[in-house]
């Protein structure tokens, strides 16, 4: 009798070691940038209140406060 497909995965899985795309030295700077992206996404935001430009420019600066923000705990040390 085999074991099926998805059990050798999980055991394959058990033997790998997790790597991270961006490295724990990496956090900082990564957070730093994503967070003055949003930033500078809100002012222009903010100087031009078009409709049209809500979704362009709002959806992307929340997305990158949300990954910033996580990052910058990362940083500090508070993982989430």
């Amino acid at each position: 009798m085999s074991s099926s497909p998805s059990l050798e995965l999980w055991y394959a899985a058990e033997t790998t070691p997790f790597s991270p795309i961006i490295g724990k030295s990496l956090h900082a700077p990564v957070a730093f940038f994503l967070l003055a992206i949003g930033s500078l996404l809100t002012i222009i935001f903010s100087i031009n209140k078009s409709l049209a430009l809500a979704s362009v420019i709002a959806i992307p600066a929340s997305i990158a406060f949300g990954i910033g923000s996580v990052y910058a705990m990362a940083a500090g040390g508070v993982y989430v």
